[in-house]
């Protein structure tokens, strides 16, 4: 059986750490026979022979931006079979001036909303809120998240503008709050899978700190998430 081949690319804003955070990730991939690929840019997406033979991206570039010909290259792999994943705004919140971007990962960071107004110092704790994680039916049976029950978090939660395309494993609440302008509650999906032609999408929307990314729960989830994104024999 050959060898399956993940390419870890990591770049774009530095508050997310996407040197360490992907890094926490490695012996995982390497323990479970994947020979792995480092790069610091996206440039290797419009390499059409590397991308084909490449069976997970797994992508930690927040914001950042993406030329034509790589995002062709990455849309194109995954048409073709390559599984794609990540957590928080490494993919879910990258490339925000490309559309196309967002149609292939079915989901978009909009906000985190914030603390009451008097609460807040001027750091990225501004940002943390406590909220609960909720496994969906759907979720509760699926591979990533069977056996995993809902959990809370003190950390960034992600308002996520999305498609119907997506299978959600997961969904937060942003309650109303007499600082915010929004007048009911609003569910964002939190965790979802994405079938894009022969390849396989996940997505982790939390992932903010390195604390966040070790916890079991998190982190399981994220690593189950890289195995089931990667190319299927079916799709090779």
């Amino acid at each position: 059986m050959a060898q399956r081949r993940a390419l870890v690319v990591r770049g774009g804003w530095e508050g997310h750490q996407p040197v360490k955070a992907t890094e926490l990730f490695l012996p995982f991939l390497e323990r479970n026979g994947y020979a792995v690929r480092i790069e610091e840019s996206t440039e290797i997406y419009a390499d059409a022979a590397e991308m084909a033979d490449t069976d997970l991206v797994v992508q930690c570039v927040t914001m950042s931006q993406i030329t034509s010909d790589q995002l062709a290259g990455l849309s194109a792999a995954v048409v073709a079979g390559t599984g794609f994943t990540g957590w928080h705004g490494g993919i879910v919140d990258s490339f925000r001036a490309s559309s196309d971007y967002l149609h292939l990962v079915g989901g978009q960071f909009a906000t985190h909303p914030g603390q009451e107004p008097c609460q807040r110092r001027g750091g990225p704790e501004d940002n943390f809120l406590p909220h609960t994680v909720r496994l969906t039916d759907l979720g509760r049976e699926h591979p990533i998240t069977a056996g995993i029950e809902d959990f809370e978090l003190v950390t960034e939660q992600y308002w996520v503008l999305h498609d119907d395309l997506i299978d959600v494993l997961a969904v937060t609440t942003h309650p109303t709050q007499p600082w915010h302008p929004w007048h009911r509650p609003v569910t964002s999906p939190a965790i979802w899978t994405r079938l894009w032609g022969a390849g396989r999408i996940v997505v982790t929307t939390p992932g903010h700190s390195l604390d966040v990314l070790e916890r079991a729960d998190v982190r399981t989830i994220i690593e189950r998430g890289m195995v089931w994104a990667t190319r299927t024999a079916s799709a090779s």
